[in-house]
């Protein structure tokens, strides 16, 4: 049985496994709260990350579009890029965590050589995958250091306009 197959027949418990794992990187009670709220509403960064992590997966088992790949990321990095607890890495360190849940799913499986080998292969799309998710990060970080930038020199000019220091408009800047 291929690599493949084996992933498909055991997607339902590796994709909650790894959504388990993804919620685990926040603090204990943000966690079981994560885990436990159902409501999309009154868990909406734990209903983001459940949306994404499957067609993830499915992407990691298909095709690969990064397109597609970056749509399913894009919200879920969104989320962790204004989340000052989490560095870059730690950010798209979700990413990786794949690859020990699906060595716990395969563990017996390994031991035949085709099928290591094709797991090593699959590795290294997750790998991929990894670098496309701190690229989205990265974006996204960089967006919010330049709304923060905008916003700090609106707030100046307009101190030094009520102060009677800039007589021009704000549309000169």
């Amino acid at each position: 049985m291929r690599l493949n197959d084996l992933l498909k027949q055991k997607k339902a418990a590796i994709v909650k496994q790894w959504f388990d794992m993804v919620v685990n990187t926040y603090p204990l009670d943000t966690s079981q709260f994560l885990k436990g709220q159902k409501d999309p509403f009154a868990n909406p960064v734990g209903n983001t990350i459940s949306q994404g992590i499957e067609p993830l997966f499915d992407e990691l088992i298909n095709k690969m579009d990064q397109n597609t790949i970056t749509s399913f990321l894009e919200p879920i990095l969104k989320i962790r890029a204004v989340q000052v607890m989490f560095s870059p890495s730690q950010a798209v360190a979700f990413i990786f965590s794949l690859k020990e849940v699906i060595r716990k799913n395969l563990k017996k499986e390994t031991s035949d050589n085709e099928i290591l080998n094709e797991l090593l292969l699959f590795e290294s799309k997750i790998d991929e995958m990894g670098l496309m998710a701190f690229d989205v990060f990265m974006k996204c970080r960089e967006k919010i250091y330049a709304i923060k930038a905008t916003d700090e020199r609106n707030r100046t000019f307009k101190a030094f306009e009520r102060a009677g220091l800039v007589a021009e408009s704000q549309d000169a800047w």
